[in-house]
C-alpha cells in the first residue's frame, strides 16, 4: 500500500468558554450608564433653552442645600464653580442680574410679568388657606361654633376663596320667604368678619333661593336671593368688614341649583367670596 493511504487521523477539540463570565454583561451596564449620560445632558441642554432666567434660579435653589442662609444664589462656588450671576462683588461671567439693591432698570419681559403673576397667585392661595384653617379652628369652640360650621362650605375658584352658607332642613339661615336672618347667621356673618380681617381681599355676595312648588305671576325670588345678599352685606359691616370692601352683591334667584331638585332647602343659599385681585373690579 502506498503512504498516502496510511496517512494519520488528527483529531482538534475546540474549548468552548461560555459568555458568562466576569465581562459577559458589563457592555449592558456600560451602555445604560451611557444613555442615562446622553438623557440626563438633552435634558439639560432642553432647560436651558426652554427656561427664563428666574426659573433657572428656582431650579438652582431648588438643588442647594444652604438656600435657607443665602442671600443670593448662584453657579456655585470657586474657580471652578462660575461666578454667581447675582453677585455683586465681581461681574457675573454666565449671566446678569444682581439683587434688588444695584439691579439695572429694564424692561419687563411676558415671561417676568407671569412668574410676578404666579407669585401673586401663591400668596393669594396662602391666605385662603389660612382662611379656611381659621373656619376650622372654631371646631370645639362651643357648640353654638360647631352647629354653625354644619352650615359652611369653601372652595377656591379662579375668582378667589368662596365661602357657601346654606340652609339645612331643621335649620334655615333665613325665615321662611322674608330676608329676617335667623340668630345662626348673625353668628355666622361675625365669624366671618372675624376672620376676614387677617387679609385684605375685596368682597362679593351672592344670593340664591329654591323654586317655588307653584308658578306664581309676582315671583319673588329676584327680590328675595338679593336682597338677602344685601342683608348679609349689612351684617358683615356691623361686624366690622370696611364697606369699601364689598365690591358686588348680586341675587341669582333660582337659576343656578346647588343640587340637582330645584326645590331643595339646600339650594337656599350666600356665597361670600373673597376676591384676587385680578377680578377686584370684575
Amino acid at each position: 500500500m502506498s503512504a498516502k493511504g496510511n496517512a494519520p487521523i488528527i483529531i482538534k477539540k475546540k474549548k468552548v468558554v461560555g459568555g458568562d463570565g466576569h465581562h459577559g454583561g458589563a457592555w449592558k451596564v456600560a451602555y445604560a450608564d451611557f444613555v442615562t449620560a446622553m438623557m440626563a445632558f438633552f435634558l439639560l441642554m432642553w432647560l436651558l433653552n426652554a427656561t427664563t432666567e428666574k426659573q433657572r434660579k428656582g431650579i438652582a435653589d431648588y438643588f442647594n442645600p444652604t438656600i435657607p442662609i443665602n442671600r443670593v444664589s448662584g453657579g456655585g462656588d470657586g474657580t471652578f464653580g462660575g461666578d454667581s450671576v447675582f453677585t455683586e462683588e465681581t461681574l457675573a461671567q454666565n449671566g446678569t442680574g444682581a439683587s434688588t439693591s444695584t439691579s439695572t432698570i429694564t424692561d419687563s419681559s411676558p415671561s417676568d410679568i407671569s412668574s410676578e403673576s404666579d407669585a401673586k397667585s401663591a400668596l393669594e392661595s396662602q391666605g385662603f388657606a389660612k382662611i379656611e384653617e381659621l373656619l376650622s379652628a372654631y371646631s370645639g369652640e362651643s357648640m353654638a361654633a360647631d352647629d354653625a360650621l354644619r352650615h359652611i362650605v369653601t372652595r377656591v375658584t379662579d375668582e378667589g376663596l368662596i365661602i357657601e352658607l346654606f340652609d339645612l332642613p331643621d335649620e334655615p339661615l333665613f325665615s321662611r320667604g322674608e330676608i329676617t336672618p335667623e340668630p345662626i347667621t348673625e353668628l355666622l356673618v361675625s365669624m366671618m368678619a372675624r376672620v376676614f380681617s387677617v387679609v385684605k381681599n375685596d368682597i362679593a355676595i351672592t344670593g340664591f333661593v329654591r323654586s317655588e312648588p307653584l308658578v306664581v305671576v309676582d315671583n319673588p325670588v329676584w327680590d328675595l336671593s338679593t336682597q338677602r345678599a344685601d342683608k348679609i352685606r349689612i351684617l358683615l359691616e356691623e361686624s366690622g368688614i370696611t364697606p369699601k370692601r364689598i365690591q358686588r352683591v348680586t341675587g341669582y334667584a333660582d337659576r343656578k341649583a346647588a343640587v340637582r331638585n330645584p326645590m331643595a332647602v339646600r339650594n337656599n343659599r350666600v356665597e361670600i367670596i373673597l376676591l384676587r385681585n385680578n377680578f377686584r373690579k370684575n
